[in-house]
């Protein structure tokens, strides 16, 4: 091959090499059809309106995501409980599918595996004795973070339906005002949604975006209580439905349950300040009674000391 027809070569394939990345640059410049098509049907629930998936993408989903759809497969046929996940993950308000969260117990499972494994690399490099522990240790690391990403969840859901009780009572009165102006429901919820921000707004938004799709409100309501897994927002939204379907005053049955929540927390934090009276005792016992009991007693025994011959 002479330098010329050598040249040539090199100059084509860094030619195409060239029109390949200025194409793939344009197409990811171009915007997507999520983005493009949300700001029209921004109404709509989040679980109905597919934005991009949390599975891997891209070379790493080419390579690595059919073994991982596998491996989520088996797990969760060892492990069971769909209809859990499911629950917790729409109690969490998280926009990921069962198989999805399975794909992520995986990965944090041989993150797991991956730490354990190399600490078990280095100690059985010292001590060839132990090899058979330090696959059992792998092992136990991989089924801890399969655990952990479900416990994780958890306490996602734990700490949302937290954040729904402390902003219940607020959001309660609010709708409550606006019923009193002489507002309908409608209009109530539209405009304590546009005006607030928070866990128990984004359920109240769906509510809402079910209604005007051509959901009855009484059923949006019952789908709401159905979906909460708060007994207090469950009665909210039951008494709520009841009182459009009756036409019972709605302002007064807000803030009556407002009323309860607020009554409610006040109970929680006594009560848990009456669990934790035993606990706030420790440092008390343990730290504070025996340093003032060395600081009053410490000068008299040196004080002995120095009078006895």
């Amino acid at each position: 091959m002479t330098v010329t027809v050598a040249g040539a070569l090199l100059g084509a394939v860094t030619g195409l090499s060239l029109v390949l990345v200025v194409a793939r640059v344009l197409a990811l410049r171009r915007p997507l059809l999520a983005v493009r098509v949300l700001p029209y049907v921004r109404d709509l629930p989040q679980a109905a309106t597919p934005v991009l998936s949390s599975a891997p993408s891209g070379a790493f989903g080419a390579l690595f995501g059919p073994m991982l759809a596998s491996a989520a497969d088996s797990l969760e046929r060892v492990l069971g409980g769909n209809a859990s996940i499911r629950r917790r993950l729409e109690r969490a308000n998280l926009a990921t599918t069962v198989q999805e969260f399975r794909v992520e117990q995986v990965v944090w499972g041989l993150a797991a595996f991956g730490v354990a494994a190399g600490v078990s690399t280095l100690v059985a490099l010292r001590a060839p004795n132990r090899t058979l522990p330090l696959l059992v240790l792998c092992g136990v690391a991989f089924v801890m973070g399969v655990l952990l990403r479900e416990n994780r969840l958890s306490a996602q859901v734990t700490e949302r339906e937290r954040r729904i009780l402390a902003e219940f009572p607020t959001l309660a009165e609010l709708l409550a005002l606006a019923v009193g102006a002489g507002e309908g429901p409608v209009s109530a919820l539209d405009r304590v949604v546009t005006r607030s921000r928070g866990a128990l707004s984004t359920e109240l938004g769906i509510v809402l975006a079910d209604i005007r799709t051509g959901t009855p409100v009484s059923a949006a309501l019952d789908a709401l209580a159905r979906r909460s897994g708060l007994p207090v927002v469950a009665r909210f939204a039951e008494g709520m439905a009841v009182a459009i379907e009756r036409g019972t005053p709605l302002s007064g049955v807000l803030h009556a349950q407002a009323a309860d929540v607020r009554e409610a927390g006040r109970r929680a934090l006594i009560e848990s300040g009456a669990r934790k009276e035993v606990a706030m005792m420790v440092p008390v016992v343990f730290l504070v009674l025996p340093v003032t009991v060395v600081f009053a007693f410490w000068p008299g025994v040196v004080g002995l000391h120095l009078a006895t011959p």
